[in-house]
């Protein structure tokens, strides 16, 4: 069965980016011009997807908003002959969204659960917004190419550092049935330091059967309380196979105060307006540092001779 139907998680609360998020969606702090959730959607166009439910929560609306038409301003654009920002603008009401809203923040697993009727008896991807990815095909796309030939759930991970697995839902990787395709043997929600059984993480992205609905209903809280999608995808692959896709693109972690600056800056230095003043600014920046720390070491040497 072809995989049409797209999942975004955009419920949380967004408490790493206080006060910014008080009253405004996380998903919608933008990459310098563009809201974070516009660049999933566009992955999931890209990748052939013709449906995505968005699952909202509290003070999200503007996410509805900004996929909404805005006919005031589409006229004022048109009047004033801003062709391009006006099909900047048109770009984002173009596509065949849902939406709904999960009333109680249960967890990730919760969150998918709330698409059982808008998925029905399809695969589908659940595709989590505080990860932007880029390769010559969209990480989603590849999961739907492997799903074609293993009719089974694939998730995308990554290595990532071994101190830092314990961040992560880690996989225990089996055997490797195709390339950077492996088996998994079982799941790790966030492992405690040294008890990962690899540094393969999941990330981001999943393509998942239906039959994880039923495993989400009975599934209890796992790690914070909360029904953790990483706990069901386990249970799941106790009854039929699940397996790993080993992610090579860039990965681009935007859950956080640094990853989102970093991404910041990276995309800045790629977008055609700004690129040249911030290279230039970032050299500027860099040639002040590099003084001011050679300052401060001569006056160290001063105070300690």
């Amino acid at each position: 069965m072809k995989v049409r139907k797209a999942v975004i998680p955009a419920a949380g609360l967004g408490t790493r980016f206080l006060p910014a998020t008080k009253a405004m969606a996380k998903e919608m702090l933008p990459i310098v011009d563009k809201p974070t959730i516009q660049f999933i959607v566009e992955e999931a166009l890209k990748s052939g997807i013709e449906d995505i439910l968005i699952v909202t929560g509290k003070a999200k609306r503007s996410i509805e908003d900004h996929f909404d038409a805005n006919l005031e301003l589409e006229t004022n654009l048109k009047e004033k002959h801003k062709d391009e920002l006006l099909k900047l603008v048109e770009e984002t009401t173009d596509i065949n969204l849902h939406f709904v809203r999960q009333k109680h923040p249960l967890g990730l697993g919760h969150a998918v659960l709330q698409a059982k009727a808008f998925v029905g008896n399809e695969p589908f991807v659940v595709m989590l917004g505080d990860d932007l990815m880029e390769d010559d095909v969209p990480l989603t796309k590849q999961l739907m190419l492997d799903y074609e030939n293993t009719h089974a759930s694939t998730i995308a991970v990554m290595e990532v550092p071994e101190e830092e697995t314990h961040k992560y839902g880690i996989i225990n990787p089996g055997e490797e049935v195709a390339k950077g395709l492996y088996n998994v043997k079982n799941f790790v929600e966030k492992p405690k330091p040294g008890e990962a059984p690899s540094n393969l993480a999941i990330i981001g992205r999943y393509l998942l059967t239906p039959e994880i609905f039923s495993v989400l209903e009975e599934q209890e809280p796992g790690a914070g309380g909360e029904i953790q999608l990483t706990d069901a995808i386990d249970t799941l692959n106790k009854t039929q196979r699940v397996f790993a896709h080993d992610f090579k693109g860039t990965r681009y972690d935007v859950g956080d105060k640094f990853g989102f600056m970093k991404t910041s800056i990276e995309y800045g230095l790629k977008h055609p307006e700004v690129q040249e003043n911030l290279k230039e600014y970032i050299i500027q920046l860099g040639q002040k540092l590099a003084t001011e720390q050679a300052s401060t070491s001569k006056e160290e040497e001063i105070e300690l001779s």
